[in-house]
C-alpha cells in the first residue's frame, strides 16, 4: 500500500510534510476521534477507581487495542508502511499505558508520542 507522501521521504522538504502529516494524524486520533469512552476506559485505574459495573475493569485492555489501533491505522495509511504501523500500535499502547498507570504526565506522554513520529521520519530518512 503506497501513503499519502513517500515514504521514506526522499528530501528534508517531503520529511517535514511526513512528520506533519503524523503528528496531524497523532492529534486527530488522540482527541476528537478518541471520545470520552475510550479516554477513560483504557485506562485500568481509572476503572478501578470508578467501580461501575457497566464498565468492568478489565475491558481497559480492549479499549486501549481499540485506540492504539487507530493510531497505527493513521500511521499506516499516510506512510504506507505496515511495519511501522505495528511499530507505532506498541509504543503507542506502552506510553499511553504508562500515562494511564500515572507514571508520566499528559505533557510528557504527548512529547513521547510527536518524539516517536520525529523518530520515525529521521530514521527512515537515514535508512
Amino acid at each position: 500500500m503506497d501513503g499519502l507522501l513517500p515514504f521514506p521521504a526522499y528530501d528534508w522538504a517531503t520529511a517535514a510534510q511526513v512528520f506533519f502529516l503524523l503528528a496531524a494524524g497523532h492529534a486527530l486520533m488522540d482527541f476528537p476521534l478518541q471520545g470520552e469512552f475510550l479516554a477513560q476506559c483504557k485506562s485500568r485505574r481509572h476503572l478501578m477507581q470508578r467501580a461501575d459495573p457497566a464498565r468492568p475493569p478489565g475491558i481497559w485492555i480492549l479499549c486501549m487495542a481499540s485506540h492504539c489501533l487507530l493510531h497505527a491505522t493513521a500511521v499506516w495509511v499516510i506512510t504506507g508502511c505496515a511495519l511501522l504501523a505495528c511499530v507505532e500500535f506498541v509504543l503507542h499502547a506502552v506510553i499511553d499505558t504508562l500515562k494511564c498507570e500515572g507514571y508520566t504526565t499528559f505533557n510528557q506522554d504527548q512529547l513521547l508520542h510527536f518524539g516517536c513520529k520525529a523518530a520515525y521520519v529521521a530514521v527512515a530518512a537515514c535508512w
